[in-house]
Protein backbone atom coordinates (compact mmCIF):
# COMPACT_ATOMS: atom_id res chain seq x y z
CA UNK A 1 0.00 0.00 0.00
CA UNK A 2 1.60 3.23 -1.10
CA UNK A 3 0.60 6.73 1.11
CA UNK A 4 0.64 10.10 -0.22
CA UNK A 5 -0.77 13.31 0.25
CA UNK A 6 -2.15 13.54 -3.40
CA UNK A 7 -2.68 11.51 -6.27
CA UNK A 8 -3.41 12.80 -9.90
CA UNK A 9 -5.30 10.07 -11.46
CA UNK A 10 -4.28 10.71 -15.30
CA UNK A 11 -0.84 11.98 -17.08
CA UNK A 12 -2.05 14.03 -19.75
CA UNK A 13 -2.05 17.53 -20.20
CA UNK A 14 -4.35 18.46 -16.96
CA UNK A 15 -2.65 16.28 -14.81
CA UNK A 16 0.63 16.93 -15.78
CA UNK A 17 0.53 20.90 -15.03
CA UNK A 18 -1.30 19.91 -12.16
CA UNK A 19 1.56 17.78 -10.86
CA UNK A 20 3.99 20.44 -11.75
CA UNK A 21 1.84 23.39 -9.62
CA UNK A 22 1.74 20.85 -6.38
CA UNK A 23 5.27 19.49 -6.84
CA UNK A 24 6.68 23.71 -7.09
CA UNK A 25 5.16 24.06 -3.47
CA UNK A 26 7.78 21.52 -2.30
CA UNK A 27 5.56 20.60 0.31
CA UNK A 28 3.56 17.85 -0.47
CA UNK A 29 4.07 13.73 -1.60
CA UNK A 30 2.62 13.99 -5.17
CA UNK A 31 1.70 10.90 -7.03
CA UNK A 32 0.94 10.76 -10.75
CA UNK A 33 -0.69 7.04 -12.10
CA UNK A 34 -0.95 7.26 -15.42
CA UNK A 35 -2.16 4.35 -17.86
CA UNK A 36 -0.36 6.09 -21.24
CA UNK A 37 -3.11 6.45 -23.11
CA UNK A 38 -5.47 9.50 -23.63
CA UNK A 39 -6.63 12.33 -26.44
CA UNK A 40 -2.64 13.98 -26.13
CA UNK A 41 -0.76 10.56 -26.95
CA UNK A 42 -2.54 11.14 -30.41
CA UNK A 43 -2.28 14.72 -31.42
CA UNK A 44 0.38 15.09 -33.32
CA UNK A 45 1.11 18.71 -33.91
CA UNK A 46 -0.64 21.11 -31.50
CA UNK A 47 -0.66 24.66 -33.00
CA UNK A 48 -2.65 26.68 -30.61
CA UNK A 49 -0.57 26.33 -27.30
CA UNK A 50 1.31 29.66 -26.60
CA UNK A 51 4.96 28.94 -27.34
CA UNK A 52 4.78 26.61 -29.63
CA UNK A 53 4.25 28.29 -33.27
CA UNK A 54 5.26 25.17 -35.47
CA UNK A 55 3.21 22.60 -33.82
CA UNK A 56 4.23 20.81 -30.66
CA UNK A 57 3.40 16.90 -30.47
CA UNK A 58 1.41 15.63 -27.56
CA UNK A 59 4.14 13.01 -26.64
CA UNK A 60 6.27 16.10 -26.67
CA UNK A 61 4.65 17.34 -23.90
CA UNK A 62 4.10 14.44 -22.13
CA UNK A 63 7.57 13.76 -21.80
CA UNK A 64 8.22 17.23 -21.37
CA UNK A 65 6.03 17.23 -18.18
CA UNK A 66 6.78 14.51 -16.65
CA UNK A 67 10.30 15.61 -16.85
CA UNK A 68 9.53 18.70 -15.31
CA UNK A 69 7.74 17.72 -12.65
CA UNK A 70 10.07 14.88 -11.85
CA UNK A 71 12.48 17.76 -10.96
CA UNK A 72 10.37 18.94 -8.22
CA UNK A 73 10.13 15.47 -6.63
CA UNK A 74 6.42 14.13 -8.19
CA UNK A 75 6.60 10.31 -8.74
CA UNK A 76 5.16 8.54 -11.09
CA UNK A 77 3.65 4.76 -11.65
CA UNK A 78 2.37 3.49 -14.82
CA UNK A 79 -0.96 1.44 -13.76
CA UNK A 80 -4.92 1.72 -14.64
CA UNK A 81 -6.89 2.56 -11.25
CA UNK A 82 -10.76 1.01 -11.89
CA UNK A 83 -12.00 1.13 -8.70
CA UNK A 84 -11.99 4.22 -5.91
CA UNK A 85 -13.70 4.29 -2.00
CA UNK A 86 -13.19 6.03 0.60
CA UNK A 87 -11.35 4.83 3.72
CA UNK A 88 -12.03 6.67 6.50
CA UNK A 89 -10.59 10.40 5.78
CA UNK A 90 -8.38 8.55 2.88
CA UNK A 91 -9.22 7.64 -0.50
CA UNK A 92 -8.14 4.37 -1.88
CA UNK A 93 -7.40 3.17 -5.39
CA UNK A 94 -6.92 0.17 -6.61
CA UNK A 95 -4.99 -0.64 -10.28
CA UNK A 96 -5.31 -3.24 -12.45
CA UNK A 97 -1.59 -3.83 -11.90
CA UNK A 98 -2.99 -5.44 -8.37
CA UNK A 99 -1.54 -2.47 -6.55
CA UNK A 100 -3.20 -0.23 -4.20
CA UNK A 101 -2.67 3.54 -3.38
CA UNK A 102 -4.25 5.67 -0.20
CA UNK A 103 -3.91 9.51 -0.66
CA UNK A 104 -5.45 12.49 1.21
CA UNK A 105 -6.74 14.12 -1.51
CA UNK A 106 -7.60 13.07 -5.47
CA UNK A 107 -7.08 14.92 -8.95
CA UNK A 108 -9.21 12.73 -11.59
CA UNK A 109 -7.73 13.85 -15.03
CA UNK A 110 -9.63 10.82 -16.25
CA UNK A 111 -10.36 12.62 -19.30
CA UNK A 112 -12.33 11.22 -22.71
CA UNK A 113 -11.86 9.14 -25.35
CA UNK A 114 -13.10 9.49 -28.83
CA UNK A 115 -14.92 7.21 -30.71
CA UNK A 116 -12.98 6.33 -34.09
CA UNK A 117 -13.76 3.65 -36.15
CA UNK A 118 -10.88 1.02 -37.68
CA UNK A 119 -10.46 2.26 -41.04
CA UNK A 120 -7.41 1.39 -42.65
CA UNK A 121 -4.88 4.67 -42.77
CA UNK A 122 -6.91 6.78 -40.39
CA UNK A 123 -4.86 6.59 -37.11
CA UNK A 124 -1.75 7.81 -38.72
CA UNK A 125 -3.51 10.98 -39.89
CA UNK A 126 -4.95 11.99 -36.16
CA UNK A 127 -3.93 14.91 -35.18
CA UNK A 128 -1.63 15.40 -38.00
CA UNK A 129 -4.10 16.37 -40.97
CA UNK A 130 -7.30 14.68 -39.57
CA UNK A 131 -9.04 16.37 -36.68
CA UNK A 132 -11.22 16.25 -33.76
CA UNK A 133 -12.02 19.70 -32.02
CA UNK A 134 -13.07 22.67 -34.44
CA UNK A 135 -12.43 24.98 -31.52
CA UNK A 136 -8.28 23.45 -31.49
CA UNK A 137 -8.08 22.89 -34.93
CA UNK A 138 -10.80 24.65 -36.89
CA UNK A 139 -8.12 27.21 -38.43
CA UNK A 140 -6.08 24.26 -40.24
CA UNK A 141 -8.30 23.60 -42.75
CA UNK A 142 -9.08 27.23 -43.76
CA UNK A 143 -9.71 27.25 -47.42
CA UNK A 144 -8.78 23.53 -47.61
CA UNK A 145 -10.54 20.74 -49.78
CA UNK A 146 -11.64 19.06 -46.69
CA UNK A 147 -13.17 15.63 -46.25
CA UNK A 148 -15.56 15.16 -42.60
CA UNK A 149 -15.54 11.32 -41.62
CA UNK A 150 -18.61 11.02 -38.97
CA UNK A 151 -22.25 9.08 -38.47
CA UNK A 152 -25.26 10.57 -38.54
CA UNK A 153 -26.43 14.12 -36.67
CA UNK A 154 -23.16 14.14 -34.93
CA UNK A 155 -21.11 14.72 -38.33
CA UNK A 156 -23.94 16.81 -39.73
CA UNK A 157 -23.60 18.88 -36.65
CA UNK A 158 -19.96 19.19 -37.05
CA UNK A 159 -20.20 20.01 -40.39
CA UNK A 160 -22.71 23.17 -40.09
CA UNK A 161 -19.36 24.25 -37.82
CA UNK A 162 -16.69 23.21 -40.27
CA UNK A 163 -18.64 24.99 -43.81
CA UNK A 164 -17.70 28.57 -41.62
CA UNK A 165 -14.09 27.42 -42.52
CA UNK A 166 -13.99 26.19 -46.27
CA UNK A 167 -16.37 26.00 -48.90
CA UNK A 168 -15.08 22.73 -50.33
CA UNK A 169 -16.47 20.44 -47.11
CA UNK A 170 -17.68 16.85 -48.02
CA UNK A 171 -19.63 15.15 -44.98
CA UNK A 172 -19.50 11.45 -45.49
CA UNK A 173 -21.83 9.55 -43.89
CA UNK A 174 -20.00 6.48 -43.04
CA UNK A 175 -22.13 4.84 -40.61
CA UNK A 176 -25.32 6.08 -42.77
CA UNK A 177 -27.01 6.70 -39.40
CA UNK A 178 -30.16 8.84 -39.72
CA UNK A 179 -30.05 12.63 -40.48
CA UNK A 180 -33.30 14.85 -39.45
CA UNK A 181 -34.33 16.43 -42.73
CA UNK A 182 -34.16 20.13 -41.13
CA UNK A 183 -30.16 19.34 -40.88
CA UNK A 184 -29.71 17.76 -44.32
CA UNK A 185 -32.11 20.88 -45.46
CA UNK A 186 -29.43 22.68 -43.51
CA UNK A 187 -26.55 21.20 -44.94
CA UNK A 188 -27.27 21.99 -48.23
CA UNK A 189 -28.27 25.52 -48.25
CA UNK A 190 -24.97 26.37 -46.69
CA UNK A 191 -23.00 24.55 -49.40
CA UNK A 192 -21.94 21.17 -47.53
CA UNK A 193 -21.81 18.28 -49.85
CA UNK A 194 -22.99 14.88 -48.36
CA UNK A 195 -22.60 11.43 -48.93
CA UNK A 196 -23.95 7.94 -47.54
CA UNK A 197 -20.96 5.78 -48.34
CA UNK A 198 -18.37 3.38 -45.85
CA UNK A 199 -14.86 4.31 -46.33
CA UNK A 200 -12.50 1.47 -47.13
CA UNK A 201 -9.37 3.29 -46.82
CA UNK A 202 -8.13 6.77 -45.82
CA UNK A 203 -5.23 7.58 -48.16
CA UNK A 204 -2.18 9.24 -47.32
CA UNK A 205 1.91 9.77 -48.13
CA UNK A 206 3.94 9.96 -45.06
CA UNK A 207 4.02 11.60 -42.19
CA UNK A 208 0.14 11.78 -41.73
CA UNK A 209 -0.98 14.18 -44.79
CA UNK A 210 -4.09 13.30 -45.82
CA UNK A 211 -4.79 13.09 -49.74
CA UNK A 212 -8.52 11.39 -50.19
CA UNK A 213 -10.63 8.94 -48.94
CA UNK A 214 -11.26 5.66 -50.66
CA UNK A 215 -15.10 4.48 -49.99
CA UNK A 216 -16.47 0.96 -50.43
CA UNK A 217 -18.04 1.40 -53.70
CA UNK A 218 -14.11 2.40 -55.23
CA UNK A 219 -14.32 6.06 -55.57
CA UNK A 220 -11.78 8.11 -54.45
CA UNK A 221 -12.33 11.59 -53.07
CA UNK A 222 -9.11 13.96 -52.88
CA UNK A 223 -8.85 15.78 -49.75
CA UNK A 224 -6.14 17.87 -48.55
CA UNK A 225 -7.45 17.83 -44.42
CA UNK A 226 -10.14 16.05 -42.41
CA UNK A 227 -12.40 15.71 -39.85
CA UNK A 228 -14.05 12.86 -37.71
CA UNK A 229 -17.19 13.23 -35.91
CA UNK A 230 -18.76 9.82 -35.10
CA UNK A 231 -20.46 10.50 -31.91
CA UNK A 232 -20.56 8.63 -28.86
CA UNK A 233 -17.53 9.74 -26.92
CA UNK A 234 -16.48 7.94 -23.88
CA UNK A 235 -16.49 9.83 -20.56
CA UNK A 236 -13.82 8.30 -18.43
CA UNK A 237 -16.36 9.36 -15.13
CA UNK A 238 -16.53 6.19 -13.11
CA UNK A 239 -13.90 6.82 -10.72
CA UNK A 240 -15.53 10.48 -10.08
CA UNK A 241 -18.72 8.37 -9.39
CA UNK A 242 -17.96 6.38 -7.06
CA UNK A 243 -16.21 8.70 -5.15
CA UNK A 244 -19.30 10.52 -4.84
CA UNK A 245 -19.10 13.48 -7.48
CA UNK A 246 -21.88 14.78 -9.77
CA UNK A 247 -22.17 13.20 -12.98
CA UNK A 248 -24.19 15.22 -15.71
CA UNK A 249 -26.63 13.98 -18.38
CA UNK A 250 -23.44 13.81 -20.75
CA UNK A 251 -21.56 11.99 -18.52
CA UNK A 252 -18.85 14.27 -17.76
CA UNK A 253 -18.70 15.43 -13.95
CA UNK A 254 -20.01 18.66 -12.07
CA UNK A 255 -17.35 20.53 -9.84
CA UNK A 256 -17.64 23.94 -8.69
CA UNK A 257 -16.73 26.61 -10.91
CA UNK A 258 -14.06 28.13 -9.24
CA UNK A 259 -11.94 25.54 -6.88
CA UNK A 260 -12.96 22.69 -9.45
CA UNK A 261 -13.81 20.34 -6.75
CA UNK A 262 -16.24 17.55 -7.48
CA UNK A 263 -16.71 16.01 -4.19
CA UNK A 264 -15.03 15.61 -0.63
CA UNK A 265 -10.66 15.86 -1.00
CA UNK A 266 -11.53 15.42 -4.69
CA UNK A 267 -10.97 17.54 -7.87
CA UNK A 268 -11.47 17.08 -11.76
CA UNK A 269 -9.31 18.93 -14.45
CA UNK A 270 -9.19 18.46 -18.26
CA UNK A 271 -11.92 17.24 -20.97
CA UNK A 272 -13.84 15.04 -17.64
CA UNK A 273 -15.69 18.28 -17.00
CA UNK A 274 -18.09 20.57 -18.06
CA UNK A 275 -16.05 22.96 -20.60
CA UNK A 276 -14.86 23.46 -24.15
CA UNK A 277 -12.43 20.37 -24.83
CA UNK A 278 -9.42 21.97 -25.23
CA UNK A 279 -5.86 20.92 -24.05
CA UNK A 280 -5.06 24.82 -22.95
CA UNK A 281 -7.74 24.73 -21.04
CA UNK A 282 -7.28 21.48 -19.81
CA UNK A 283 -3.81 23.17 -18.53
CA UNK A 284 -5.02 25.91 -16.60
CA UNK A 285 -7.66 23.90 -15.18
CA UNK A 286 -4.87 21.57 -13.71
CA UNK A 287 -2.94 24.45 -12.11
CA UNK A 288 -6.27 25.65 -10.52
CA UNK A 289 -7.25 22.29 -9.10
CA UNK A 290 -3.50 21.82 -7.58
CA UNK A 291 -3.84 25.51 -6.19
CA UNK A 292 -7.07 24.54 -3.88
CA UNK A 293 -5.74 21.07 -3.45
CA UNK A 294 -2.97 22.57 -1.93
CA UNK A 295 -4.57 24.93 0.12
CA UNK A 296 -6.75 21.67 1.58
CA UNK A 297 -3.47 19.95 2.19
CA UNK A 298 -2.17 22.29 3.90
CA UNK A 299 -5.70 23.02 6.94
CA UNK A 300 -5.27 19.26 6.93
CA UNK A 301 -2.11 20.05 8.96
CA UNK A 302 -3.00 22.61 10.47
CA UNK A 303 -5.95 20.98 11.76
CA UNK A 304 -4.41 17.51 13.00
CA UNK A 305 -1.94 19.44 15.14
Amino acid sequence: MREVDCIIVGGGLAGLQAAIQLGRYSAHQVLVIDAGEGRSTLCRTYHNILGFPDGVSGEELRERGRMQAERTGVSFEKDRIFKAERKGENIQLFGTSGSEYRCKTVLLATGLSDRVPDIPGLTPTLGRTVYVCPDCDGYEIQDQRTVLLGSGEPGANMAMILIQRTNDLLYINHEQAPISAELHRSMKEAGVRYLEAAVQEVQQIEDGHITGVLTEDGQIFESERGFIAFGGNRVHYELAEQLGAVIADNKHVEADPRSLQAANNVWIAGDLGLHAEQATVAMGEGSIAAIWIHKALQQMTKDSR
